[in-house]
């Protein structure tokens, strides 16, 4: 119940928000995203899709009742029929051939075989004659065992269940990849109002100095190249407005659709800066990346899929036979209820076999390649565990750079801020020139930019190292 009304709560909040003038956090589109977003819906009915087939799978390994006929098997035809002196006459046939059986079979993972019980009843109409008789095997056991023979479901168990939940696994990293992309869609959305923000500030101050500027110019104490640079300031910062205001309007569609909300609903997003950034050791981060990796798991399934094809393959070479038993009691008449008056003994032993005499080595190929295969299956999955323990040591790295990036942009942030209002305040009073005012101006915007950036930068690599590790650092628990 708190998942479905997550994403319910969530739209109460910006319906909220929109109306009081509040903020949406990354947090908050993280979570519609993975609640509501069609990416989130394809990843769920994947992750269904690979829960029904480990059912399919978990069902080989359990009885199975069976219903098995022919009903109706009407035939009419004529039919050669050889006479005593040689000769052949097409006599008419009319009948009906009916059978119906019920049997209930469990196969046995740890030989490979199938034993069974078994009963069924045959009828035969004979029109032309009218004559009816019954046949059927009252009750039966049997087995059916192969011999010398690959034995397929001993080695799907111990690879099925690797496979789900290597595919568990893989729903929740599926599910960070859509954090991540709609962590990608936050900022270009924040970055966009940031930018407006900058293009309605610059604006507003540029057309203030611009009016000081005129009273200035007409006590005489600026010059007319003043006023043209300022006025070329002013159309400047209109156009860049115009830019910021499209720009909004795009990213911001785009974050709507991709996290399901109401294209009519004003979205206006909070600066996502850390209170206290986690510290995350190397260790630690590829100790769980291996307990918790869908990537881990299949290191183990490759390495036994590769020792299921070496096995397969040298069973395929020798001696191959199929043992074929059965138990039971069987009977006829002329009514189905003779079938169980005084049964018969029914007993049935077979034992087919093939063995190659001469392949010109075939069967030693296919048991050389799947060696080779093993041998190169085993190299690869080394080099995919150093390039995996890599990843995560370089994405720490990363993220500790990062987090001092931070910091230093947020103080860059806040010194640019103040230093351009000490320049426009100087400016005023006549004592800074329109050059070096201008200079402020970049500074600021330029500093303000490069801040949105840094959080863009350490919020993108913490959830790629989220992704990588699948557990959160934050609250310190598996994802």
């Amino acid at each position: 119940m708190k998942y479905y009304m997550l994403p319910v709560l969530l739209l109460l909040r910006l319906h909220l928000g929109a109306q009081t003038g509040g903020q949406l956090t990354l947090a908050e589109v993280v979570q519609l995203a993975k609640s509501q977003s069609i990416a989130a819906r394809q990843v769920a009915t994947t992750k269904e899709t690979r829960y029904w087939e480990f059912r399919t799978f978990q069902s080989n390994y359990k009885p199975q009742l069976l219903l098995d006929g022919r009903l109706p098997a009407f035939s009419r035809s004529f039919q050669e029929v050889i006479q005593p002196d040689g000769t052949v006459l097409f006599q008419p046939i009319r009948y009906n051939n009916s059978s119906l059986g019920v049997s209930l079979e469990q196969n046995i993972a740890r030989t490979g075989g199938t034993i069974y019980a078994a009963t069924q009843v045959q009828r035969f109409d004979d029109f032309i004659r009218s004559s009816t008789l019954y046949n059927g095997t009252v009750f039966a056991i049997g087995v059916r065992q192969p011999l010398f023979q690959f034995n397929k479901l001993k080695w799907d168990k111990k690879i099925e269940p690797l496979k789900y939940r290597e595919s568990t696994q893989e729903y929740i990293e599926d599910m960070e990849n859509i954090a991540a992309t709609a962590t990608s869609l936050y900022f270009d959305l924040l970055l966009a109002q940031v930018n407006q923000q900058i293009s309605e500030t610059n604006l507003k101050n540029t057309r203030d100095i611009l009016a000081i500027a005129r009273e200035k110019f007409e006590l005489g104490k600026t010059s007319r190249n003043e006023i043209l640079q300022l006025q070329l300031e002013q159309l400047k910062a209109e156009k860049a407005l115009g830019t910021a205001r499209r720009d909004l309007e795009i990213a911001t569609l785009n974050l709507k659709a991709y996290t399901g909300l109401q294209q009519d609903l004003p979205l206006s997003l909070q600066e996502p800066v850390p209170a206290a950034p986690p510290n995350i050791s190397a260790e630690t981060a590829i100790d769980e990346a291996f307990a918790n990796r869908a990537d881990a798991i299949g290191f183990g399934r490759r390495a036994l899929e590769a020792e299921r094809n070496v096995a397969e393959a040298a069973k395929q070479r020798g001696l191959r036979a199929t043992l074929t038993a059965n138990l039971g009691y069987s009977n006829r008449g002329q009514n189905i209820g003779d079938l169980y008056q005084q049964p018969q003994n029914q007993e049935l032993v077979s034992l087919e076999f093939t063995m190659p005499i001469l392949d010109w080595g075939r069967g030693q190929s296919s048991l050389k390649t799947a060696q080779a295969n093993r041998q190169l299956a085993q190299y690869s999955i080394e080099q995919d565990k150093q390039n995996f323990r890599q990843a995560i040591y370089t994405q720490v790295t990363l993220f500790d750079m990062l987090k001092s990036q931070l910091s230093l942009t947020q103080q860059a942030d806040a010194i640019a801020a103040e230093k351009y209002q000490i320049a426009r305040e100087r400016y005023v009073l006549g004592d800074l020139s329109i050059t070096d005012l201008s200079i402020a101006f970049a500074e600021k915007d330029q500093a303000r930019r490069d801040f949105v950036g840094a959080l863009r930068e350490y919020w993108t690599a913490f959830y790629q190292l989220r992704k990588l590790t699948l557990y959160d650092f934050e609250k310190q628990q598996k994802l």
